[in-house]
């Protein structure tokens, strides 16, 4: 298929455009490389630098490549940041996604699959989440999202758009060979600044909040690693192509590890030890987030190929050490 990835490269699209192209798609990136890495890209691959909300440069791309199938990556996904400004968040993850959905409608590209969230849920009020759970976002990050949730439901009815929106927990890890992987500025997800830490590059890293209502008092978070993400976006476009009805679904393994045991864990895969700072809370922050993915499991096949916190980490190591951008 000829398809359109928005945001393709940055960290979770740059892992799903590698593996659609290994598997021969003709695959052109839309990105304004505010957070992506050109270098993230394989050869073969068209690199447009613009930006979504652009009406023009969407409908002209949609035209001149004969594109199927949009995958929608590009958004901003710093929680902290979307509580002190709102408006950023707003306009990028939400209005922006208007013009490309009117230029699919003018184009007449009916697939959409759309980089969710489980921040749509909000404080969860029974773990794990499945899809039937409320949607209450608490911070604007999540609350962005739902509303292109809600938009492309309304969508569906108005034109006949075909859509999934995957509601992924926290991506992890990076390509096993090491030659892609998790590079953001600022960085604020634990996986890469534990490792960071381990290597000395910080000096250390800080716990936000200590005395939640989990078992050790830190956050408990579902890790999922970046290529079974990246399978899971394939095989949702494989279920619209074959006539599959539009949805929602959780991706995640099930398991939650505190972030005390994610530390830990990346001391006992680097064999380094990684200073430790507590502080205090972070505003927007769920105590306890879980997926179940059994909706996932039976309607679109897939299942994670990493299961175990160690290898997910493992693979991060990898990168960490021989980072190319």
């Amino acid at each position: 298929m000829n398809l359109l990835v928005t945001g393709g490269a940055g960290y979770i699209g740059s892992h799903y455009v590698r593996y659609e192209a290994s598997r021969g798609h003709q695959v052109v990136v839309l990105d304004n490389l505010v957070y992506g890495h050109a270098e993230s890209l394989p050869d073969g691959v068209l690199l447009v630098v613009g930006n979504v909300g652009d009406a023009g440069v969407a409908e002209a791309l949609l035209r001149a490549h004969k594109i199927e199938a949009v995958v929608h990556f590009a958004a901003y996904a710093y929680v902290g940041e979307s509580v002190t400004n709102p408006g950023k968040y707003y306009q990028n993850n939400f209005a922006a996604v208007i013009p490309m959905m009117d230029a699919m409608r003018s184009c007449e590209v009916r697939r959409f699959i759309f980089s969710s969230t489980c921040a749509t849920y909000g404080n969860p009020q029974y773990v794990p989440l499945d899809e039937a759970h409320p949607q209450n976002p608490i911070n604007p990050y999540g609350e962005s999202k739902l509303w292109v949730e809600r938009m492309l439901a309304a969508y569906g009815a108005a034109s006949g758009l075909e859509y999934v929106g995957l509601r992924y927990f926290n991506a992890a890890g990076s390509a096993a060979d090491g030659s892609i992987g998790e590079s953001h500025d600022p960085e604020t997800h634990l996986i890469p600044l534990a490792l960071q830490a381990a290597l000395g590059k910080r000096a250390a890293i800080t716990v936000f909040g200590a005395d939640y209502d989990t078992p050790d008092g830190t956050c408990v978070r579902d890790y999922i690693h970046v290529d079974d993400i990246a399978v899971a976006h394939s095989l949702a476009l494989q279920r619209l192509t074959a006539g599959g009805a539009s949805g929602f679904y959780n991706l995640g393994t099930g398991t939650g590890h505190s972030v005390r045991e994610i530390i830990q864990a990346c001391e006992d895969v680097t064999g380094k030890k990684i200073p430790v700072i507590d502080g205090a809370r972070r505003a927007g922050d769920p105590p306890s987030l879980v997926a179940s993915a059994a909706k996932a499991y039976k309607e679109l096949g897939w299942l994670p190929g990493y299961r175990e916190l160690e290898p997910i980490i493992g693979t991060a190591w990898e990168w960490e050490l021989h980072r190319r951008y």
